[in-house]
């Protein structure tokens, strides 16, 4: 009973104060940290502790592979080197900086013990960076960054820390040490590769959703079980996972399995994400209890965090200055890719390539000119710079990765509160910061307006639409295969359905910031207004029926998925 009250009790919380981050502009994650540590000093509220493994096994990988089935692998691509430079090279160097000068200030901590405090504190979290940033028009380049950096520095965190407690035990040889680095991460590679083939073939042969679902919980362990049994990296195989998955999700599955699939992580991201945060608020007591019984007190664990703190805002700094000049010539790359490919097609077309080949010529042709203008549009300059340096949160993996250190570990209860005391830290002042800092950066916002994106993609949809319906139309002019030919109210009726599909993003629309006065209705709010009127009468006189009862569940429940459907289709798409 008590287990139960608490999780209802959780699940309060989180809902509530989510609601109310969002109404007075606070991320939820910093606001779940405080309300944490003040229950955690409620005298009702026992000491809270968590095996390190069930975060470790049971929360890491769905984690990782919602956020990870949501980022465009066009995105991931476009970006793969300052995440790379982020995600590995920044984690390195912070890591075994981190060790020598957390040695050299405290020598009674061993060095391969203080580099395994520095790996638990490198990786950043970027669920509240990307959180507020997406509210406040954050640059949509820099959320691309912030969500691949996060989802694969944990992996270099976890190898890391893997190998600075072998060293504590004794057993650290550097080059064994690289080549166990090394086969960590391209075997989690190919275990990933393999898991989301394997995985999305099944799932593409599926009908019922249920069954679907029930597949789709599975798969992050499926992922990281084998991965972690062959000594690679089962949270990096976790990412490639879900990455091979939601790239081909538009293809292999249906329409109803990717909303399905959407809505089930979205709220188990949701819950694990928020959760978690909570957890490391109510910890805090706990923690306190244990450095008050040791040598090191908790006004030296508190120098130490904060020194450290600074050490990591300085290091992420630093590294930026590198990594935004080296990206400065991407332009010119981008350009002369793009120019062979050019070349290749034209030689293609005089030769007489086959159809096939030339088709693929040309995708690739098209893609090398879309990255050029994505490079021009969005080239990271000494704001993004900026951005990126203040964006180092500490979160999840920090809070699991320092519960793991092993126990005969010398002052294990110390960098345990000091790796916690520098996930909240950073949590706390970049999180507040980072409002003020992107209004100052972007006054005027930084993404500008979507509206002709959206019509020119609504057009080339509508296009294709009618393309491929007046090319069937002559195909069954002319088959022998018992089709007929459609008359013109039925090619209206699909010219109309495909239109009201697209309504929402065709029609022209105007931005909703809540200082803006809207003069006169646009095309599109009176199309959605007349389009809820229509809606909503037909939902009344649905449940009118209902309460009658003239009609069967089943009648009525097919009716009410219809109208479901309908609303969807006139509701304004939005990011999330």
């Amino acid at each position: 009973m008590e287990i139960g009250l608490i999780a209802v009790a959780a699940v309060v919380v989180l809902v509530g104060t989510s609601i109310l981050g969002s109404k007075i502009g606070v991320a939820a994650p910093l606001l779940l940290v405080i309300v944490g540590i003040g229950a955690g000093y409620l005298p009702f509220v026992p000491p809270l502790e968590i095996d390190p493994e069930i975060i470790l096994i049971g929360v890491l990988p769905p984690l990782l592979y919602s956020a990870a089935v949501n980022v465009p692998l066009v995105d991931f691509r476009r970006n793969l080197r300052p995440v790379v430079g982020l995600s590995v090279l920044l984690v390195i160097i912070s890591a075994v900086a981190i060790g020598f000068i957390l040695h050299w200030a405290v020598p009674a901590i061993p060095l391969p013990a203080a580099i395994a405090l520095g790996a638990v504190i490198s990786p950043t979290d970027a669920v509240a960076a990307t959180s507020i940033g997406k509210r406040l028009g954050m640059p949509e380049r820099l959320v691309s960054i912030l969500e691949g950096e996060s989802l694969v520095n944990d992996a270099t965190s976890l190898v890391l820390l893997k190998t600075a407690l072998a060293a504590v035990a004794g057993s650290f040889v550097f080059w064994d040490a690289a080549g166990s680095f090394g086969f960590s991460v391209i075997a989690a590679i190919a275990i990933g590769l393999v898991m989301g083939a394997i995985t999305v073939w099944i799932r593409s042969k599926l009908r019922n959703p249920v069954y679907d679902t029930i597949i789709s919980f599975v798969v992050p362990f499926v992922a990281f079980m084998p991965a972690e049994e062959l000594g690679a990296s089962g949270v990096l195989a976790v990412v490639v996972t879900g990455l091979y998955t939601g790239h081909h999700a538009a293809k292999r599955f249906s329409a109803t399995a990717r909303m399905n699939e959407r809505l089930n992580w979205r709220t188990v991201q949701f819950g694990l994400e928020n959760g978690v945060f909570l957890v490391m608020g109510l910890q805090l007591h706990t923690l306190l209890d244990e450095v008050d019984d040791t040598q090191l007190q908790l006004e030296h664990v508190a120098l130490v965090a904060l020194g450290l703190v600074a050490i990591l805002i300085l290091l992420r700094g630093l590294f930026m200055v590198p990594l935004i000049w080296s990206m400065r010539g991407d332009q010119g790359r981008y350009q002369q890719r793009s120019d062979g490919f050019t070349r290749i097609l034209t030689r293609a077309r005089r030769a007489e390539t086959t159809e096939r080949r030339l088709r693929k010529l040309e995708l690739l042709e098209q893609r090398s000119r879309a990255d050029l203008a994505h490079e021009r549009e969005q080239q990271l300059g000494w704001r993004d710079g900026v951005l990126l340096s203040w964006s180092g949160m500490r979160g999840v993996v920090t809070l699991a990765a320092a519960q793991s250190i092993s126990t005969d570990v010398p002052y294990r209860p110390q960098l345990i509160l000091i790796a916690f005391a520098v996930a909240v830290v950073t949590l706390l002042l970049h999180g507040l910061t980072l409002p003020l800092l992107i209004s100052k950066l972007w006054p005027e916002g930084a993404n500008g307006s979507r509206t002709a994106e959206l019509q020119s993609l609504g057009r080339d949809l509508l296009e294709a639409a009618d393309t491929a319906l007046e090319d069937e139309i002559e195909m069954d002019a002319e088959a022998q295969d018992g089709r007929i030919v459609a008359d013109d109210d039925v090619v209206k009726r699909v010219r109309a359905a495909a239109k009201s599909t697209l309504a929402p993003l065709v029609f022209p629309t105007v931005s909703t910031g809540a200082t803006q006065a809207i003069a006169q209705e646009t095309q599109a709010a009176c199309y959605r207004r007349l389009a809820r009127t229509v809606l909503d009468a037909q939902r009344d006189a649905l449940l009118e029926e209902r309460a009658i009862g003239r009609y069967s569940s089943q009648a009525l429940r097919a009716a009410e998925l219809a109208l479901d459907a309908q609303e969807t289709r006139i509701t304004p798409p939005l990011a999330h």
